[in-house]
């Protein structure tokens, strides 16, 4: 694989900040129509940090509030509140043109669908060659063409110079997704944000994607947000995990401190629905009881409440917040106790 050189810039806000912040970031959406309008809770008080050459996952269930998180870090959506925060400067103060185009650069995204992120339209380096054309205008055409080679090779699709002026529908999903992440790289970014870029894939090809990432992280520098539902290829890619229920990050640590020992009911639901290949087909997943989350105008109190096998009385009045019970493992949980994990049962 074509080494990719490290991107460091400059004009950095504060070096010694993480990469990426954000303090109670929140969004909301208005749903209904008339006289009562409701407010849909995506995000609330969202507290993410990512470092440097850090990958962290982002796991949870669909409707949980992954994807909106990632669209709030791109700019697709604005917060209803909090703030983010890039290089220890606010990226609500970037209001000029050049500033919100740099950030952009140094955050793209790589959508779930390989399939629809291609315009089929066009040959797959139109979307390269534009984002060079874009973000650096100072490169001549056939520097452009140059670098678009080097950033298809980086992402391990060999040769270049026969890939890059083919159409979407000559590729197959795994090197379409590859593409997505070329397209990414020509910014020459800070952080990508990895939206399940595996999940529509086939298991043989996810682990490639998944190097890709690692090998990216190394060579380039980069960091991920790593969008999944996946827990065990979070666990083979990610430092850091972070587990999301409607809209609240529940649970989050170093990966392998998360998984080993859970601290939060809803992680422990995670981890035994991850099917066991050696128990009969017959055995079913134990402890997933109660209600789907509540987060149209939601009540005080814990989201996962009415799904716990744990439930206090406290859970139905006061929301949780995240607390340190372990090194850097934190957890939202009103019984959660530190150094001992929690293996919810069914009651």
């Amino acid at each position: 694989m074509t080494d990719v050189s490290v991107y460091t810039d400059p004009q950095a806000a504060v070096p010694t900040a993480p990469l990426i912040e954000t303090r109670k970031l929140t969004r909301h959406f208005r749903v209904g129509r008339g006289l009562s309008p409701k407010m849909l809770h995506a995000v609330d008080d969202v507290d993410i940090t990512i470092d440097r050459q850090e990958i962290v996952a982002l796991a949870g269930e669909s409707g949980s509030g992954k994807s909106t998180i990632a669209r709030l870090l791109a700019g697709v959506y604005t917060p209803t509140s909090g703030e983010i925060y890039f290089q220890g400067r606010a990226v609500s103060s970037m209001r000029s043109r050049r500033d919100q185009l740099a950030y952009r650069g140094d955050v793209p995204m790589v959508f779930q669908d390989p399939f629809s992120s291609l315009n089929p339209a066009f040959r797959v380096s139109h979307g390269i060659l534009r984002s060079l054309k874009l973000h650096q205008p100072e490169l001549t055409r056939t520097q452009r063409n140059e670098e678009a080679e080097r950033v298809i090779e980086a992402v391990g699709l060999a040769p270049a110079s026969d890939l890059m002026y083919r159409y979407p529908y000559e590729l197959s999903g795994g090197q379409r997704q590859r593409i997505g992440f070329a397209q990414a790289l020509a910014h020459k970014p800070k952080l990508i944000l990895a939206d399940e870029p595996v999940s529509m894939l086939d298991v043989s090809i996810r682990i490639g994607l998944l190097n890709l990432m690692a090998e990216l992280r190394r060579s380039a520098g980069v960091s991920f947000l790593y969008i999944t539902h996946d827990i065990a290829s979070a666990r083979y890619v990610a430092d850091r995990l972070l587990i999301m229920y409607a809209g609240h990050i529940v649970e989050s640590g170093p990966t392998e401190a998360v998984l080993a020992n859970p601290k939060h009911p809803y992680t422990d639901l995670l981890l035994g629905a991850v099917p066991d290949p050696r128990a009969p087909l017959s055995v079913a997943v134990e402890g997933d009881t109660g209600e789907p989350p509540k987060v149209i105008d939601p009540t005080p109190g814990c989201r996962f409440r009415w799904r716990c096998p744990l439930v206090v009385d406290e859970c139905h009045h006061v929301t949780p917040t995240l607390r340190l019970l372990g090194d850097g493992h934190e957890a939202a949980c009103h019984v959660a106790e530190p150094d001992a994990g929690m293996h919810a049962t069914k009651p």
